[in-house]
Parts: structure tokens; sequence; C-alpha cells
């Protein structure tokens, strides 16, 4: 029985959110202290990461011990070495000798436009996040790394709705456990998986009525979006045994969830990214594993959107529901 509907549910995972709700930037520690395999898949064409090339399974890194999610640009991988810090303290790392050093790669999303620029997610803010994590319940939307989030750029920030961040999990076979924590800052409309139905993206309040970003993009050449203003960031986590190459393969199939629920995905104005953790001994097909992972990351994804208040004026899910009532 999961008890928490997010990605804690899984052993092994522990979560923590640090926020500036005044600027509208944020990190997210997933903390992983007894190591667990990685994998990794970028799609988008503007991503912003760090560590990334550790987890190709040619490379001699086996596992990591954190990943990092944060807003801030590229300026907000900086958190990720505030995570470092605080997983040294306890001697947790990569033994080579002299020290431990924890493996801790990280992904950013772009949301200095929405609140304050010159305030972003750094050393500081990345060890709270780190300090703070733990298994439990947790808030979601405008926290963390989605706290500055947004969707439905395509068409003009002064189009944007409010997004978030969003976790969930689900029960596979023998004990399998599978969890998704994603930050939605994607430049396209969000789309209910099973309805098809937008819940969130470039919205004209003039009309009240959803622009639909893949009919605009199809109707103009020159598009008001900034490459490398987006992205999608995300982690799944399961309690399977994975090596590093099906962990990678397992983050490309994850992908599918974004395909799925992001329209359009994987832009020149996106920097999507999926990391996949396995913390357990059991091993499963890779096939049934992304298939979960996937269905996993489309309910965190919706849960991200319909979690996330509005600010600044800016309509999200709720605030269009509630005036649709």
């Amino acid at each position: 029985m999961l008890k928490f509907e997010n990605i804690t549910d899984v052993p092994g995972i522990k979560v923590g959110n640090v926020e500036d709700i005044e600027a509208l930037t944020g990190c997210t520690s997933i903390l992983t202290e007894d190591g667990a395999s990685c994998g990794v898949d970028v799609r988008g064409s503007a991503p912003g990461t760090r560590e990334t090339d550790a987890l190709d399974p040619i490379n001699a890194i086996q596992e990591v011990h954190a990943i990092c999610l944060a807003g801030g640009s590229a300026y907000g991988l900086e958190a990720a070495s505030g995570v470092m810090s605080y997983l040294e303290e306890k001697n947790i790392g990569l033994h080579v000798g002299v020290a431990r050093i924890p493996i801790v790669p990280s992904a950013v999303i772009f949301d200095l436009d929405i609140g304050d620029p010159n305030v972003r997610p750094n050393f500081q803010m990345g060890y709270e996040s780190a300090k703070k994590a733990m298994v439990g319940d947790f808030p979601q939307g405008n926290v963390g790394a989605g706290c500055g989030a947004t969707v439905g750029k395509l068409a003009g920030t002064d189009k944007a709705m409010k997004s978030g961040l969003g976790s969930s999990s689900l029960e596979g076979v023998s004990d399998l456990i599978v969890g998704a924590i994603v930050s939605v800052n994607a430049v396209g409309d969000i789309k209910h998986p099973d309805t098809n139905t937008i819940l969130a993206g470039a919205w004209d309040s003039d009309a009240s009525v959803f622009i639909n970003c893949v009919e605009y993009i199809k109707q103009n050449l020159s598009l008001p979006a900034q490459a490398g203003t987006n992205t999608t960031i995300g982690v799944v986590a399961m309690n399977a045994k994975l090596t590093k190459a099906e962990a990678k393969k397992i983050a490309s199939l994850t992908q599918n969830a974004l395909a799925r629920t992001i329209f359009p995905v994987h832009t020149m104005f996106d920097g999507d990214t999926i990391f996949v953790l396995g913390t357990g001994t059991k091993e499963y097909p890779v096939d049934y594993l992304g298939t979960l992972a996937a269905e996993a990351m489309e309910k965190a994804i919706v849960k991200a959107v319909k979690a996330a208040e509005s600010i600044n004026h800016m309509e999200c899910y709720a605030s269009i529901q509630k005036n649709k009532g």
C-alpha cells in the first residue's frame, strides 16, 4: 500500500524542498544516501545540467547520492554544491582514499523572468533542501524547483500560466514501487493524457480560451518565445536493480510521458531532462519498468499543473476551473 503517493514511497528516497516565494525560485533535493544507480536522458535543445556525463554507461561512476533540481537557469546549478556539502558532512559519497565525494547530478529550469532575476538557488539553498530531505508527504505546486515554473510561453510570457512541482507513485508486481517527481516549465500546453484536454498552457485572457500551442506554431514562423527559457526536468525512482545502461533506457522511455502530456515538446526552446534511479536488488524487465516509469511521470506532470497556485495575476489550472464554475 502506497503511503504518500509521491516519490518517497520508493525505499531509499528522501525529498527536501526550499523556495523563495517572493523571488519565485527554489530547489528540490532527491537524496539516495545509500547510493543508487542512475541514468539520464536529455531531449530538449536547451538543457542546463551538471554531472550528466558521469552517468554515461561507458564511464566509471556507478552510483549517485542525490539529484538536485533547481530554478535559476545555469546559475541554479550552484545549488548542487550545497547538496554535496551536506552529504559530505554525513560522510556520504564515493570513497577515493583521501575523501568521500558525493555524486550529485543536477538540472535546472529558467524562471528568471517571473520573479526576481537577481535571486537564484545557491549553495545555501541547496544545503538547506538536502538538510530538510525526508520520507513523507510534502506540498506540491509552487514549491521547490517548481516555485517559478510556468507553461504555455510559446505565444509569449504574457500568455503563460502557472505550473509547479508534482510527484506521484504507483505499485508494480513483486513489491515494486515506482515514483516520479517533476518541475514542469514547458513552452507548450499541458494536456491530460487520458482526455487530451488542455489543463494549462497559452491562455488568451481576453477571450478566456486556450490558444493551442501546436496550432500556434503551425501558423507562425516567427515565435515570441525565447530559446533556453523553458524546460521540464524530473526524476523517476524505483526499488529495482538497474545497470546504468538500463537506467538510461528507462529514462528514454519515460520521455514518452512528456510526449503524451506536453504539446509541443522537446523543442528548441526546451531542455527536457529525465533522471532514473534504481535503489533495489530485484530485477525486472526493462520495458515493464519503462512503462510504469512513464505512467508515474504522467501522473506527476498532471499533479504539478493542478497543484499550482496563481501569482502576479497569472492564471493557473485551479483559477480557470473556479472561473468556469
